[in-house]
């Protein structure tokens, strides 16, 4: 399937999504949500755009126009504007429906019925044809006018839910793969057989054994012939036994290894094919973004060169349907307001024909994705007036050229003379802005030099399986993106110098020597080092989007391709932490943000001076350690506990852990050390933590035993409960912070 197909394919269901969008809004109970309707049409019509269907982004147009219009009480949801909305509608679906075949053809009283809307006085205007006279006229035996929509409709309160427009044979492969899987699994219990029939024999050989010794314990000096020849039987036969066992094992482990080997190979098989859902080239979602660009230059009578890069990235699928309507709207962005006659361009050196220009990179933990074009550039007076005229800027008030670009992600802020096809409503960079938000990233519009525009949105890479290396850092493991680091290196400590009182260190590059900051990861983190005084600095030459430098570590460890889970809930700072991965089979790593990390190292102070080592009573140049206050970690979440005790080691603490509230009981009353605190999770498998501290303060033992619940109950009933059974702090993973659990934890002990 090409490109051009996938993308009809795309656009079968996705306008569907919007049709039946409008609909339900207009049909529902109550005021209209008139942003989201028109954004709905908007987005309509670039997809429209995208895939080549003019008579269906005419219509789209229209409409937005008439949405826009009753929007700003210019005029009413009146009957004939509901008519001739849902006749809009119809014609497009049916258009869309007839398209497949080829035998399309937009009917215009859709377009007529939306311009006596909007200007009755206004000359009919003909729908686009398509470029096949003789197709026959599908979709004009739909009726003239719409059936009403149904009274009895009602909206929906359901979120809208994200959709994955999968191919069917994707599905297919999964579903071989999965069955592959299911295949293989018998064969476990073919080995759990062989293990039992193991144990009969083994225990077959004990009693041999305990035969053998009561006769040895029985006999004598003068034994009986005939108790010699049983002892000599016995031993025979454990000798036979002994060999079979060894048989059975050896055969056991092969099998099992084989067994083992399969599901391996088909588990592996299975998440390849799963992951192939969720990532795929972003050229199967933007790869008709640069010709629809220049169709809408020729449609207006302009000449742009549009080129990509980047779009072989795999991205997660969900990501980049999420971005095309923003994308597509930057780039009729980038087309309108960049446009320049050739004479002015070439009066300021460049080419006479617009450049405009689309990349995709993965840098780091971070999906970065550009729309750069060489035109006018951002006219900072426009915007500074718009902001003015709408209030966005208080008088007297003065905004710098950064603040000024922000304000164009204002919903409906434009500095269009005029609306037209490409721009003026104000809705693109809004879009954008809510788009990245939603994908927990930014978006920023910034002056290119030495011309034109830059739309840059930043976004965290969904999960996927990623190469990471792997480092030690105040004895925590974390994993760093493999494409953040340039070189790996080792650095002599006398080889360092300071600069502004922060240390520096000269790398060659190039046949260049070049100076960069020095960052100790432990120091970055709240960690320390761990290395030892004076030994060589393992560090990563770490490159980010906002700069440069090394970064010094416990230890090297390796690089691997993991699986790149989300960053967990809590015990992480969204600044630096962009994901966790899973080492081995149940130890988790955080995956650190170059960004994040270099953007701290410019905050930092200078470093400080390690601590001198103390005098103690006796004499001997150390202060004896205090016992440090031991704390019970509860909660089944193996990343959670994992966390939680990093960050209360880091602070000094022993920590113990347990997987539930049952374990910790019984580990508690077994007294196998002294517990100075518990910190638990409430929602956990036999014994809950309400149940923990409700059992733990009926025990005399414990009734002054300082327990701290942190889970993600947050509801004020669940804290009342917690409370009244007797927990002396609760916390919420939601607003999490991990000085409020270390105070809490000082001031408690």
């Amino acid at each position: 399937m090409d490109i051009r197909q996938q993308l009809l394919a795309a656009f079968e269901i996705e306008h569907r999504e919007h049709l039946d969008a409008i609909r339900a809004a207009l049909a529902a109970e109550g005021p209209v949500d008139w942003h989201d309707v028109f954004r709905r049409a908007h987005s309509l019509k670039g997809a429209a755009r995208a895939v080549d269907l003019p008579p269906v982004e005419a219509v789209s147009h229209q409409l937005e126009t008439l949405f826009e219009r009753i929007s700003a009480g210019q005029r009413p949801l009146d009957r004939a504007a509901r008519a001739a909305t849902h006749l809009a509608l119809d014609r497009i679906e049916a258009f869309v429906a007839a398209s497949a075949s080829g035998q399309a053809r937009m009917p215009e009283d859709a377009l007529a019925a939306l311009n006596a809307c909007l200007d009755p006085d206004a000359p009919p205007v003909s729908a686009p044809a398509e470029p096949s006279p003789d197709a026959a006229p599908a979709a004009a035996t739909a009726p003239a006018s719409p059936p009403a929509a149904p009274a009895t409709t009602e909206p929906s309160s359901e979120p809208a839910q994200a959709v994955l427009r999968i191919p069917a044979s994707a599905v297919e492969s999964l579903s071989r793969a999965s069955h592959g899987l299911w295949a293989v699994l018998p064969g476990q219990g073919s080995v759990a057989e062989r293990i039992a029939r193991l144990s009969a024999n083994a225990t077959a050989l004990r009693r041999r054994t305990e035969t053998a010794r009561r006769v040895t314990d029985s006999s004598s000096v003068g034994a009986a012939a005939s108790e010699t020849a049983t002892l000599r039987q016995a031993l025979a036969e454990i000798e036979t036994g002994l060999a079979a066992l060894s048989r059975e094992a050896a055969d056991l482990a092969q099998g099992h290894k084989a067994v083992v080997l399969s599901v391996e190979t088909a588990a592996r098989r299975l998440r390849e094919e799963t992951e192939r859902l969720a990532l795929v080239p972003a050229e199967t979602v933007f790869g008709g973004l640069a010709r629809a660009v220049r169709d809408m230059a020729r449609a207006d009578g302009q000449e742009v060169d549009v080129t990509t890069r980047g779009l072989d990235v795999p991205v997660d699928r969900a990501m980049l349907q999420a971005l095309k309507d923003p994308v597509l709207h930057a780039l009729r962005n980038a087309l309108s307001h960049g446009a320049e006659s050739p004479e002015a361009r070439q009066r300021q050196g460049k080419p006479t024909s617009l450049s405009i220009m689309l990349t995709v990179e993965a840098q780091g933990g971070r999906l970065v994705l550009g729309i750069h074009d060489d035109g006018r550039g951002p006219d900072l007076a426009a915007i500074e007036a718009t902001g003015r005229g709408r209030g966005l800027i208080a008088p007297g008030e003065s905004l710098d050229a950064e603040a000024l670009l922000a304000l164009p992600f204002e919903p409906g802020f434009s500095t269009a003379e005029a609306v037209d096809a490409l721009s003026g409503r104000g809705m693109g960079l809004s879009v954008a802005a809510e788009v990245a938000r939603s994908l927990h990233g930014q978006v920023q519009l910034a002056r290119r030099q030495p011309h034109g525009t830059s739309l840059i949105f930043t976004l965290p890479l969904s999960a996927a399986r990623r190469p990471v290396l792997i480092v030690t850092a105040g004895g925590n493991r974390f994993a760093l993106p493999s494409g953040a680091a340039e070189a790996l290196t080792r650095l002599d400590p006398k080889s360092l110098s300071t600069v502004a009182g922060r240390p520096v260190a000269q790398v060659a590059e190039g046949g260049e020597a070049v100076t960069l900051p020095v960052a100790e990861l432990g120091d970055l983190l709240g960690l320390g080092s761990g290395r030892a005084e004076g030994a060589t600095i393992p560090t990563v030459r770490l490159r980010g989007t906002r700069g440069r430098c090394l970064l010094a570590v416990d230890h090297l460890e390796e690089v691997r391709t993991l699986l790149v889970l989300p960053a967990p809930p809590i015990g992480s700072d969204p600044a630096l932490v962009t994901g966790t991965v899973i080492l081995g089979t149940d130890t988790p790593a955080l995956v650190l943000d170059p960004d994040g990390l270099i953007d701290r190292l410019g905050r930092a102070g200078p470093r400080a001076a390690r601590p001198q080592s103390k005098t103690g009573e006796d004499g001997s140049g150390t202060i004896p350690e205090k016992r440090r206050s031991t704390i019970l970690v509860v909660d089944d979440s193996i990343t959670t506990r994992t966390l939680e005790k990093s960050i209360l080691e880091a602070a000094g603490y022993r920590v113990i852990v347990c997987v539930d509230g049952q374990e910790a009981l019984d580990r508690l009353r077994a007294r196998i050390e002294p517990v100075d605190l518990v910190v638990a999770d409430v929602e956990m498998p036999r014994l809950t933590g309400f149940g923990l501290v409700e059992a733990l303060r009926a025990e005399e033992d414990f009734a002054r035993l300082p327990i701290v619940l942190m889970t993600s109950r947050g509801d004020e009933e669940d804290v009342a409960r917690g409370l009244e059974l007797g927990a002396d702090a609760y916390l919420t993973k939601q607003k999490f912070d991990q000085r409020e659990l270390l105070d809490t934890i000082g001031q408690l002990l």
